[in-house]
């Protein structure tokens, strides 16, 4: 049985898309085969990131990392973040038969957005980071074709999936709100560009689920929208479902679990025109994508939710953790009939 071992900065308790993305590949995983190790914040000290202190940062070592990685012993290892634990795994991992990485995050993007740090120079940084592996997994073959105009080698997709079990039509309204209901979820943070959706001038009401950095400002500032804080499971499933249009303003997301699980939850999904909300959308006509977002939005109640729901139904974990480890195999030069 092959050993893959995960290097993430990002694990529990954060709710993220990252997060959330390693732990349904560790569950489907198993069911082909593969033995799976996670190296996470948890096995550590750690501290919380200035300006995010739900996320918290690694006290590690470059011996104990390194020893923790021999101790595990992998076949693979996948290295998910570009954070402390990523970057110490990157140099042990040099040293034995190599690893793989994962884009994630727009990283330059982001930093860029909240500190006057040139995207080129942060570019820089993560070709370096990403380059040295043996391959880098993208989310989608638009975000393939933009990274290798910008100097990223060898690129492979591993997409995303949705439960469809969990997110789905149906469930009892959790809220009173009067009708219809745009719905955000996701991170309430600067770069997330939220304050475009509260700012618009739509009918209804707007629903904002999530935790973030911004939220207690925007609580204020915004005091006619409904904010829940951080939900999951049955209860953020409940919430999806009492959408009418799901707003995604975002600029900077690889791809948007959450707009999966908008679809799933039969929600129709209002974007801007970029990697992610185009590459899910397709022309399954799930949705509508344009650079006027309250245009989209309001065309959005136009759309079938059977179609949304549907377009979903595309995408499943399994698929993906199979994709994972073809692209494995392929960045390591291994037969999978050996």
């Amino acid at each position: 049985m092959p050993k893959l071992l995960i290097v993430t900065d990002a694990w529990r308790p954060q709710i993220n898309g990252v997060v959330r993305s390693i732990e349904n590949l560790v569950r489907d995983l198993e069911p082909l085969g593969v033995e799976v190790d996670v190296l996470s914040p948890a096995e550590f000290r750690t501290v919380p990131l200035p300006g995010y202190p739900e996320i918290r940062l690694a006290l590690a070592t470059p011996w104990r990392v390194s020893r923790r990685i021999a101790d595990s012993n992998p076949d693979f290892i996948q290295i998910a973040t570009e954070g402390p634990l990523g970057l110490l795994a990157r140099r042990a991992a040099l040293k034995r038969n190599g690893f793989t990485t994962s884009y994630h995050t727009r990283f330059p993007e982001y930093v860029s957005a909240r500190y006057p740090i040139p995207e080129r120079w942060l570019y820089g940084f993560m070709r370096w980071f990403h380059n040295a592996g043996r391959g880098c997994f993208v989310v989608t073959e638009s975000l393939r074709c933009e990274l290798e105009t910008k100097g990223f080698r060898n690129l492979h997709i591993w997409s995303r999936g949705v439960d469809t079990g969990l997110y789905r039509p149906g469930y009892p309204a959790p809220l009173d709100l009067r009708r219809p209901v745009f719905l955000h979820v996701g991170r309430i943070a600067v770069e997330k560009n939220v304050e475009t959706f509260l700012a618009m001038d739509l009918p209804g009401s707007k629903l904002v689920v999530g935790d973030g950095p911004m939220l207690e400002e925007f609580r204020t500032r915004y005091p006619e929208v409904t904010f829940t804080g951080a939900k999951s499971g049955a209860e953020l499933a409940a919430l999806y479902a009492m959408g009418d249009v799901f707003v995604f303003p975002s600029l900077t997301d690889t791809f948007g679990l959450v707009l999966l699980e908008a679809l799933a939850s039969g929600v129709p999904f209002a974007a801007y025109p970029v990697s992610g909300p185009l590459d899910i959308l397709g022309d399954s006509g799930a949705g509508v994508v344009d650079q006027d977002l309250r245009k989209a939005t309001l065309a959005c109640l136009d759309v079938s939710k059977d179609i949304a729901r549907a377009r979903a139904m595309d995408f499943s974990w399994s698929a993906c953790a199979r994709q994972f480890m073809d692209a494995t195999y392929q960045s390591y030069g291994v037969n999978q009939a050996g």
